[in-house]
């Protein structure tokens, strides 16, 4: 039985690199060429790819990139646990936020019960005390258990920058601009494998410290969230606020008064905290 489960394995083989040599217009004996025999001459033949000319509409050259495969539970394990060793900066882009759980062993918290898991927002909370920057930027408006347990923590209210944009479907977490995630997963117990085994949706993404694609990622994320696509945005009836709106004014000086101080000079346009 195994020799003919190889066998027929070889035949379908042979056949998937002729149909490759077919669609790369090549005329020889297929047999014995290696995957990257064969990954080459597609490379060879196939069209140029299109220029940049889009912030958020290009494709760019093919390259190798090092990066770690992460499914299910892996996600909990290694991005949750990145995003508690965040020195400088935590962005987030998420089409959900919710609420989610995590054990306080496993994001260095100490736990105060035997069986207590505490929130990722005290997580996060953690982070604005050593003034971590944080970002996140949604399309759903999050959930009620996210912005009761939001408002548990002042600290944390002032400091987590949140916008909403009705088109962000994208999922990222880009930690320290050092260490970035790509994949399926919203931030939600569900998608990030903070849930049972029985729970938690199937998702994939990858890890990678590649500092190209951080900078692709990076500028892709800061142009939408400075609202780069705003005014070209054809469901603004759809919007909350563009974000173009929530930039930095200066506030003029009571007259007859001192200047305001340099700290004070300084406010964002009057805006709901969580769009």
């Amino acid at each position: 039985m195994a020799a003919k489960i190889l066998a027929e394995r070889d035949e379908r083989t042979d056949l998937a690199l002729a149909d490759v040599a077919t669609k790369v217009g090549g005329r020889r004996r297929t047999r014995g060429l290696t995957l990257d025999q064969v990954t080459e001459q597609l490379a060879s033949t196939a069209p140029a790819p299109a220029a940049q000319t889009s912030h958020v509409d290009f494709v760019l050259p093919s390259r190798p990139i090092a990066m770690e495969l992460i499914s299910g539970r892996g996600h909990y394990e290694r991005v949750i646990a990145a995003v508690a060793k965040a020195h400088t900066s935590v962005w987030i882009a998420t089409a959900n936020a919710k609420e989610l759980l995590v054990d306080p062993a496993h994001v260095g918290i100490a736990r105060r019960r035997s069986r207590d898991y505490v929130s990722i927002l005290r997580v996060l909370d953690e982070l604005a005390a050593r003034g971590v920057e944080l970002r996140m930027l949604h399309a759903e408006l999050p959930s009620g258990p996210f912005r009761e347990e939001l408002a548990q923590h002042p600290r944390l209210l002032d400091q987590l920058a949140l916008r909403r944009c009705p088109r962000v479907h994208m999922k990222c977490v880009i930690i320290d601009g050092a260490l970035i995630y790509l994949g399926s997963a919203n931030w939600t117990g569900a998608g990030l494998g903070a849930k049972g085994s029985g729970k938690r949706n199937f998702e994939l993404g990858f890890l990678t410290e590649d500092s190209q694609l951080l900078d692709q990622v990076q500028g892709i994320y800061d142009h939408l969230w400075n609202g780069g696509e705003c005014e070209a945005c054809k469901l603004r009836d759809a919007c909350p606020g563009p974000l173009l709106e929530l930039r930095v004014k200066p506030v003029a000086a009571p007259r007859g008064r001192k200047k305001l101080p340099v700290r004070s000079a300084m406010r964002r346009r009057r805006v709901s905290r969580l769009l």
